[in-house]
């Protein structure tokens, strides 16, 4: 195998910690989770106490000012162990930076130690009932009041955090008839009047991952709650694409640690598995069909990490993401859908790990832009024209 260059050994140091503390803190109770169908609210205080919440953010704001890469570590490890209803990476690398990159000084110092500390947990409201990877067709309102604030109106739906969610960044119109150019993103805090938190959604996969839908009847968000203040109204459009990349790579990185888990645990059982007085390992058909899927693998890996050098020396671009996406959340159903059949029956059982990855795989290929959207975004970075 190509040896990883790309984490040096405070990285793997940090991988270490955070593996103990899902081993103490997850693994115990994720399966519990699982069936109540969102994890407790205690794993996020506990995290933000052993510094697992925004790392990446400055120091003053209660992180580490780590570089990416530990953020990175820690979706590696979570996706290999299949916990996946922490939603520790969209907390910190995905709300947490629309603050730091856009968010006014005020905003900055109210929300960010929050979010750390895990006292609040963060979401962010795009998604619609009409309106998923078109970000454009958005219908919720966001309307300027005679004092300054906004009256906000609409509904989301797919929220990731959204039955715990104390702070979201909602995505709504302040200008209606200015299409995307009339596109803001509000503060919505817990407790605002017409805020409401709906049904937790059961899902095909992700099953301790508490996906919601929020509801706003005419919720009035003060002038302040505006992201970036008044200078960023009807900027939200821009705000979405310049971070689009990185949350769309955050999806490469978890596919790749994912389908590599499934490689692993696969070899595992079919070496214990015995079939007609052998073990299935021993089959022709079963060490061709790994050995495809392992150098699959690996070639996907060389790449994310590629891109992940790209993100951190900040030339990453969209269409490079958006190949890294599409690219690699197919093949990771695509690995995990060929080691399930390695199983044979018991792949299809739930207590096999394996069966869980196929469920909690398919939706790789459609949040952050469904893979058909990144094929549009890479062809039109190709210069062909769209009809």
């Amino acid at each position: 195998m190509i040896e990883r260059t790309l984490f040096n050994a405070e990285h793997e140091a940090f991988r270490d910690s955070f593996r103990r503390f899902m081993d103490r803190e997850i693994a115990p109770h994720h399966a519990a989770w699982e069936e109540q169908g969102y994890v407790d609210r205690d794993v996020w205080r506990k995290a933000g106490a052993n510094g697992f919440l925004c790392m990446t953010m400055p120091q003053q704001h209660g992180g580490s000012g780590a570089d990416k890469l530990y953020s990175v570590v820690q979706m590696e490890e979570l996706a290999r162990a299949g916990f996946s209803g922490i939603g520790y990476g969209l907390h910190s690398e995905i709300v947490a930076p629309y603050l730091l990159h856009y968010g006014t000084a005020a905003q900055q110092a109210r929300f960010l130690p929050r979010l750390a500390s895990g006292e609040m947990i963060g979401a962010i409201a795009m998604s619609e009932p009409a309106a998923g990877s078109d970000l454009q067709g958005i219908q919720s309102t966001a309307l300027r009041q005679p004092d300054g604030s906004y009256l906000l109106h609409g509904s989301k739906t797919f929220v990731t955090n959204g039955w715990h969610a104390d702070l979201v960044v909602v995505v709504a119109k302040t200008d209606p008839q200015a299409g995307a150019k009339g596109t803001s993103l509000l503060l919505v805090e817990r407790g605002m009047p017409g805020f409401q938190h709906g049904q937790r959604l059961k899902k095909l996969g992700l099953k301790a991952q508490d996906t919601a839908e929020l509801f706003f009847d005419n919720v009035r968000v003060p002038a302040e709650n505006l992201l970036g203040g008044a200078a960023f109204e009807n900027r939200g459009f821009v705000c979405l694409m310049e971070q689009l990349p990185w949350e769309r790579l955050q999806i490469a990185v978890t596919a790749a640690a994912s389908a590599q888990a499934a490689i692993d645990t696969t070899v595992r059982y079919v070496k214990e598995r015995q079939v007609f007085g052998q073990p299935v390992a021993a089959f022709q058909n079963t060490r061709y069909t790994l050995a495809e899927l392992q150098t699959q693998v690996q070639v996907a890996r060389v790449f994310v990490d590629k891109c992940l050098e790209l993100l951190v020396r900040d030339r990453l671009d969209t269409d490079t993401a958006s190949m890294a996406k599409y690219w690699t959340s197919d093949l990771q159903c695509r690995v995990i859908d060929q080691c399930l059949q390695l199983h044979g029956g018991y792949g299809y059982m739930w207590e096999y790990p394996i069966a869980r990855a196929y469920a909690d795989a398919r939706v790789q290929r459609i949040y952050g832009g469904t893979n058909e959207i990144m094929k549009e975004v890479i062809a039109r970075g190709m210069g062909l024209p769209a009809r």
